[in-house]
Order: structure tokens, then C-alpha cells, then sequence
């Protein structure tokens, strides 16, 4: 069956959509009706047939629009990808467990074709067809890190290894929420994790860290994370809030609905095998309260977290002063009944 990409914008006009198909594939994060930050990690084994879960990398519906997007915030920002010298590469081994993925898993998307170090990559989505020689930089047209992340929807951060601590050395970062790659590259795992509020004294980070570093090859492991957002717009950056954050303010009892998403990232960590780097895609997931609310389970379950979460936590998943307007309007799809475990919808 071919894959048929959505055209439409994350800016300005905001012409993205779901299908029906993408809005019950969505990785709902909440497994039950309250939620409290935690490690939340599992291993990343293929997932049922249609789901986020099913291939490594997940390509969808929006993946042609989303790298155009993030063409356009590298146009106005190159520092949103960077990469210090010594991660090149860790950079060659995420490009390698990416194409490989991709063509074994998207046969009708993408193909790659290996002679030793002679590569062929083909990406038809994209239009993009590649020979190269793997390991040798000045055979494509830019860092291998970047080259493949121009290609692969979502965030990317490359860790270094030292000195019992992970390093954020290296990252392509356009669809992020709220924070900034030039401000955390070089710095270690508690470093950019700091503003993250109560995880620090509940010892969260402190586990993560010591199940990462023993992370092994061929073991991935993924979790999911989740925020709130005004409008699709996949740029929500610390250096453009004066063009998302603004939006905030325009939510209304009766576009609340339309405007206002919940916003997931599918997280997985990869142990790579040249460098011992962990890889760490970060892959964004939008959808509309109004889209949400009609899988059943999943609107009487958001009002419910939404309804009763720290106060500390709304300030920091970003809809404090849009709280109530939202509580509102998921309370009218809420009817008390029981929900069931788990993050898939009941039927």
C-alpha cells in the first residue's frame, strides 16, 4: 500500500491535520487517569501492525511536510544542528542504523544498496538519491549526522560516553518543546535535565542515568514524553517564543477545541556501535482536543491528569494560564465512566 503525505504547514497559516487513520495511532501518553513524572522506559520492540510502535522509525502521513519545516528553521537558524568534532563518528553510526531501518522496514519508501564502503541511498519521498562512500565525509553533501537528519522526522541528540555522564555533543533540534540545543550542547545529563521540576528529588534522573550507561547494543528502549501546545507548530524553541509564545494568550472558549494540542514525543535510545554513543530521537506527535476527545477513553482520561496535576507540572508542560479553559472543555467528554489500562483506545 502506498503512503500518502499530507500537504501542510506547522506556521503561519497551520494547514496541519490527522487523518482519521493518524489521529488513532496516536501515542496517547497515560496509561491511567493520573500521571507523575517518572523513567517510564521499555524496551523498543516492533509494535502491533499500524501503530508508532510497529517499525523502528516511524514514518508517516507528515514526514514530506515536517522536512520542509525543518528546512525552513535551518534556513533562519543553522545553530539548531551541531555536532562537535569528535562525534563524527557517532554521526556515521546513527546515518547507518537509520538507512538500514528505513529500507528494511519502507522497501517502497527508501533503498539502500551496499558495495563496501560504496553507498547507494535512495529516499523517494524526498526525492533525494545518494552515492557515497560510508566513513569518508567529503562524499556527502554535508556531516553524515546532518545529512540523515534532514531526513528522519523528529529531534536527534547524539550522547557522548565519559566520565560516568552522557554528553549532548551533537543534535539536529527544530520540533522541540522549549529548549535549546545551542544552549545545552556540551553539557552533561543532569545539566539539561535541571529545570525539570520534582524528577530531581523523586531520584528519576539519577536511575535513568544509571540504566542509560549500561544501555546495550541491539537493546533500544523507548518512552514517552508529553507537553501542551497552542496551534501544530512543531518549532517551539526558546529563541522563537516571541512568535509561539504570544499564541498562549488567543485561546478562547470556542476555538480551544481547534487550537489547542496535545503534544507527545515517541523517545527512543540507541547504543551505537562504532563510537559507544547513545543515540536519542525524539520524535513529535500533535494532535487537537478536538480530534483527541473522539477516541472516548482518551478524553475522559485527559481531563482527568489535566484536572489534577501539580501545579508545578502545568507551569512546566506549558498550559498553566490556559488551565481552566481546557479542564472546561475536556470536562464535556467526560462522563465518570471507568477507563481502562493502558494508552490504546478500548476498541
Amino acid at each position: 500500500m502506498t503512503m500518502r503525505f499530507n500537504d501542510e504547514t506547522f506556521r503561519d497559516d497551520y494547514t496541519f491535520h490527522n487523518s482519521p487513520a493518524a489521529i488513532r495511532r496516536f501515542p496517547f501518553p497515560f496509561d491511567q487517569d493520573s500521571y507523575m513524572y517518572s523513567v517510564n522506559i521499555e524496551p523498543h520492540r516492533r509494535g502491533a501492525a499500524g501503530s508508532v510502535f510497529q517499525h523502528r522509525f516511524d514514518v508517516d502521513e507528515h514526514y514530506v511536510a515536517e522536512m520542509r519545516d525543518r528546512e525552513i528553521t535551518l534556513r533562519d537558524d543553522p545553530l539548531r544542528c551541531q555536532s562537535l568534532p569528535h562525534m563524527e563518528l557517532a554521526g556515521w553510526d546513527f546515518l547507518e542504523l537509520v538507512m538500514v531501518s528505513k529500507a528494511e522496514d519502507y522497501p517502497e519508501l527508501f533503498e539502500l544498496h551496499r558495495d563496501g564502503d560504496r553507498w547507494h541511498w535512495i529516499n523517494r519521498p524526498l526525492g533525494i538519491e545518494q552515492r557515497f562512500i560510508f566513513l569518508d565525509a567529503t562524499s556527502l553533501p554535508c556531516g553524515p549526522m546532518e545529512y540523515i537528519t534532514r531526513q528522519t522526522q523528529g529531534d536527534h541528540a547524539l550522547l557522548d560516553q565519559r566520565e560516568g555522564n552522557l554528553w549532548m555533543d551533537a543534535g539536529m533540534v527544530t520540533s522541540q518543546a522549549d529548549w535549546s540545543l545551542d544552549f545545552d550542547i556540551g553539557m552533561n545529563f543532569f545539566e539539561w535535565h535541571a529545570p525539570v521540576p520534582k524528577a530531581h528529588e523523586l531520584g528519576v534522573f539519577q536511575r535513568a542515568l544509571k540504566f542509560l550507561l549500561s544501555l546495550q547494543q541491539g537493546a533500544p528502549v523507548r518512552r514517552l514524553n508529553w507537553t501542551m501546545t497552542v496551534n501544530p507548530r512543531l518549532d517551539t524553541s526558546p529563541e522563537n517564543y516571541h512568535k509561539w509564545g504570544p499564541e498562549k494568550r488567543t485561546l478562547t472558549a470556542g476555538n480551544v477545541g481547534a487550537k489547542q494540542y496535545l503534544r507527545v514525543e515517541l523517545q527512543t535510545l540507541w547504543r551505537m556501535p562504532r563510537s559507544n554513543a547513545v543515540a536519542f530521537p525524539i520524535r513529535c506527535y500533535l494532535l487537537a482536543l478536538e480530534d483527541l476527545v473522539t477516541v472516548p477513553k482518551w478524553g475522559r482520561r485527559l481531563h482527568r491528569v489535566l484536572r489534577d496535576l501539580p501545579d508545578e507540572l502545568a507551569e512546566y508542560k506549558g498550559f498553566a494560564v490556559n488551565r481552566p479553559l481546557i479542564v472546561d472543555y475536556l470536562s464535556r467528554f467526560d462522563d465518570c465512566a471507568p477507563t481502562s489500562a493502558g494508552i490504546f483506545p478500548d476498541d
